[in-house]
């Protein structure tokens, strides 16, 4: 196989990988928003997922891969999302005259 290909073909199957690992994190979200309850994530996980993919972005940028860039971007604004639905309610845990429910409340 001419390198060329293959080099296409891995840029192809990168966008892949990084498109259905993106993917990956909607079902979190989707479970953290609506209830605003992330009792059952470990807060550590969350943390240290959302700090190694921001250093994927970073290392990215350094080879200048958009495929790593763009996977890792999307990945972290979603588990950073999910951190902080966790860390609201972390602290909706410890003060709970504070957790009012905006959503609920006119």
């Amino acid at each position: 196989m001419d390198e060329s290909v293959a080099s296409d073909w891995a840029a192809y199957i990168g966008a892949c990988a990084a498109f259905l690992s993106s993917l990956s994190y909607i079902p979190q979200v989707r479970k953290a928003w609506p209830r605003e309850s992330t009792t059952d994530l470990s807060l550590g996980m969350l943390t240290a997922l959302t700090c190694g993919l921001s250093l994927w972005i970073v290392y990215g940028i350094i080879r200048e891969d958009w495929v790593i860039i763009a996977a890792n971007g999307v990945g972290t604004t979603l588990a950073a999302l999910v951190l902080t639905f966790k860390v609201k309610d972390i602290i909706q845990s410890k003060h709970p005259a504070n957790g009012i429910n905006r959503r609920i409340c006119p």
